[in-house]
C-alpha cells in the first residue's frame, strides 16, 4: 500500500482558511480511491507560495528525506510553489528521496511538467503584472487610487473603484502633526503625545517617530506624503520579493517613471504649512547628525537587547548609554532607565565565559542529548527495518514474476509492474547501503574547551582588524539579552539567554554556524591561532545535528 503525504496551502490574498480543509478532503478521497494510505497532511495557512520559507513544506521535505512516505499528493502544482526555481528544487529533492509527486490537476509530475508548467506560470504572472500595472496607470491618470490605504482618507465604494474622500477626524490629526512639527516639536514628541491621548495610528496601533518622519526620498511618512497638498504621486517605488528570503522589498524608481496627478479635492494641508515643514527638514539636514551619532562605535549586541517591560528593542540613546526604543520614541513603555553600553558588554562577555557552559550545565545537556539521540536511533532503526522488510517483499515479488514467466505466463501484462518493482528495489538497496551511523555522544569535557576558545575570542576582539569577525561569533552565542528595571534600585538588570547551537559549535571546534559565512569564520579562527582545516570538530557536535528537538536550552542567567 502506497504511503502518501498530502500537502495543502492557501494564501491570504486568494483563498480562505476553509480552503485547506477542502484541499485535504479532495486529496484524501483520491488517495483512498486509488488504494493508498494517507501518512500525514502538511499544511501552510495564509502563506504565499512565492517562497519555500514555510514550516509545512519544510517539514514535508524533512520527512521525505527520512523515507516516511512514498509519494506527495497536492491539489495542483502551484500549491507546492508558484516559483519556477522552487518547484524544480522540490522535485529534485523528492526524486532523490525516491518519493513521487502527484497532483489532482496534473497527475504524476515529471520533468516535462516542471519545465512547461513552471514556464507557463512565470509567463502568465509576468503578463498579469504588466496588464495590472497598465490598468492602474489609467486609474491614477484619472486621479483615482492606484491601490493601498492612506491615512486621512476613506475609500468610497461605487461603480468605479479607487475614489477617495477625506476622513475629517484623521485629517485633523494630519494638520496637527504638520503644525506641531513646523512649530519646532520633534516627531518623537508628537508621536508620544498622540499615544498618550490614545489616538490610533495609521495601522490601528501606536504612533512611532518613523511613522511621522518616514523617508523623504521615497515619499513615505506623514510629513512626506504629497497627497496631503493635492498632488498624487504614483509609481515612485517598485515592490518585489527577495528570492533568498521571500520577503517583499521596495526599490526607488527613476523620477522619469513617476506618474503625477493633481487632485485638489483631496487637499488637507495648505501649501504654506507644507513649505514650513519642508523648510524645517532642510535646516535639520544642514545641521547634520549630532557628534555622538557620528562617533559612536558599532554596538556589539545590536538587535539582541530586549526590554523586560514591553518586549521591544533597545537602541543607543546617547554616545554611551542604551535604552528602550518604545519608551524613548513612542512613550508606550514605562522603562525609562538606561545602561552604559561598555558595562553591559563586559557583564555579558563574563557571563558567556563563566556561566553558560559550566560543568554542571554541560552534564545536564549531555544527559538530555543522550536521551534525544536514543530517540533518533529508535526512529532510525525502525525506518531501517521497514526498508529492509520492504526490500525482501520486492525481491520475493520479482522472483514470483520471473517464475510465472518461466512457466509460460504472458510477459506483456506484467512487464510494467516488473519495471516498477525493479526501480523500487534499486532505490531501497541504495537507501540501505547509504545509511549513516548515528553520531557518538558528546563528552562533558567540552565545557573546558568552550571556555578556552571563548577566552581567546574575547582577547581577539581587542584587535581592530579582527573585532568585527570575532564579534559576529560572540553574537551567535546569544539568543537575546533582556534588560528589566530592578525591583528596588534605580538601575537595570540583565538576563542573558544563550543560543544552544552557537555555544555548542564553539565548544566543539571551528565549524561554521549558519548565522555567519565560512570566510568570516575562517578569518576569526585564524586569529585565534587555530587551523580549521587541521583541527576539526568532534563527530556529532556540528550544529546541524544539534537541533531544537534536543529538549534542552542553556539556563538563563541574571547578570
Amino acid at each position: 500500500m502506497t504511503r502518501t503525504a498530502i500537502y495543502a496551502r492557501y494564501s491570504t490574498d486568494l483563498q480562505r482558511d476553509a480552503s485547506i480543509e477542502d484541499q485535504i478532503r479532495l486529496c484524501e478521497k483520491k488517495v483512498r480511491d486509488a488504494g493508498g494510505q494517507v501518512y500525514q497532511s502538511y499544511t501552510d495557512h495564509a502563506v504565499s507560495g512565492a517562497s519555500l520559507m514555510r514550516p509545512g513544506i519544510q517539514m514535508l521535505m524533512q520527512d521525505a528525506a527520512a523515507g516516511r512516505f512514498d509519494q506527495v499528493y497536492a491539489e495542483a502544482l502551484d500549491r507546492i510553489s508558484r516559483d519556477q526555481e522552487d518547484i524544480a528544487a522540490v522535485y529534485k529533492r523528492l526524486v532523490f528521496a525516491g518519493v513521487k509527486l502527484v497532483t489532482y490537476a496534473e497527475g504524476e509530475i515529471n520533468e516535462l511538467h516542471i519545465g512547461m508548467k513552471g514556464t507557463m506560470n512565470a509567463l502568465f504572472l509576468s503578463d498579469l503584472r504588466k496588464k495590472t500595472h497598465r490598468g492602474l496607470v489609467g486609474k491614477v491618470e484619472k486621479g483615482l487610487s492606484g491601490g493601498g490605504k492612506c491615512y486621512g482618507y476613506d475609500i468610497v465604494s461605487g461603480d468605479e473603484r479607487g475614489h477617495r474622500t477625506i476622513n475629517d477626524a484623521q485629517a485633523t490629526i494630519v494638520r496637527r502633526i504638520f503644525e506641531e512639527y513646523a512649530a519646532g516639536k520633534s516627531p518623537k514628541a508628537i508621536a508620544m503625545s498622540l499615544n498618550k491621548e490614545g489616538v490610533p495610528g495609521p495601522t490601528g496601533n501606536s504612533w512611532g517617530q518613523s511613522t511621522i518622519n518616514g523617508n523623504r526620498q521615497r515619499g513615505t511618512g506623514i510629513l512626506n506624503n504629497e497627497l496631503y497638498i493635492g498632488r498624487l504621486v504614483w509609481n515612485r517605488l517598485t515592490y518585489m520579493k527577495n528570492p533568498e528570503t521571500g520577503k517583499r522589498v521596495s526599490k526607488l524608481n527613476p523620477e522619469a517613471d513617476w506618474i503625477i496627478q493633481d487632485v485638489a479635492d483631496l487637499l488637507i494641508v495648505d501649501e504654506e504649512l507644507w513649505q514650513q515643514a519642508k523648510d524645517r527638514q532642510r535646516k535639520l539636514d544642514k545641521k547634520g547628525k549630532t557628534f555622538w551619532t557620528k562617533q559612536r562605535p558599532r554596538n556589539l549586541f545590536s538587535g539582541l537587547i530586549k526590554c523586560g517591560e514591553c518586549g521591544g528593542g533597545f537602541s543607543m540613546v546617547s554616545q554611551t548609554h542604551t535604552g528602550c526604543s518604545n519608551a524613548r520614541n513612542k512613550g508606550t513603555c514605562s522603562n525609562k532607565r538606561t545602561m552604559k553600553r561598555e558595562n553591559l558588554e563586559q557583564d555579558v562577555l563574563g557571563a558567556l565565559k563563566h556561566y553558560l557552559m559550566d560543568d554542571e550545565l554541560c552534564g545536564v545537556f549531555c544527559e538530555e542529548y543522550t536521551k534525544h539521540m536514543n530517540k533518533l536511533r529508535r526512529e532510525h532503526d525502525a525506518a531501517f527495518d521497514f526498508h529492509r522488510e520492504e526490500l525482501q517483499r520486492v525481491k520475493k515479488r520479482l522472483s514470483q514474476m520471473v517464475d510465472a514467466i518461466a512457466d509460460g505466463a504472458p510477459v506483456a501484462p506484467i512487464k510494467d509492474k516488473m519495471h516498477e518493482l525493479e526501480n523500487r528495489r534499486v532505490h531501497l538497496v541504495a537507501l540501505l547501503d547509504n545509511v549513516e551511523e548515528a553520531p557518538p555522544l558528546l563528552h562533558p569535557s567540552m565545557a573546558l574547551r568552550y571556555r578556552e576558545q571563548l577566552g581567546k575570542l574575547i582577547e581577539t576582539m581587542n584587535t581592530p582588524e579582527h573585532r568585527s569577525e570575532a564579534g559576529d561569533i560572540v553574537r551567535s552565542l546569544i539568543e537575546k539579552i533582556v534588560l528589566s528595571p530592578h525591583e528596588s534600585e534605580n538601575r537595570l538588570v540583565a538576563d542573558l539567554h544563550g543560543n544552544l547551537a552557537g555555544i555548542l559549535t564553539l565548544a566543539a571546534g571551528p565549524k561554521p554556524t549558519s548565522q555567519i559565512n565560512d570566510t568570516t569564520i575562517a578569518a576569526s579562527w585564524a586569529a585565534l591561532g587555530v587551523d580549521p582545516k587541521s583541527e576539526s570538530a568532534p563527530e556529532g557536535a556540528s550544529q546541524d545535528k544539534l537541533v531544537a528537538g534536543v529538549g534542552f536550552e542553556p539556563t538563563t542567567f541574571r547578570l
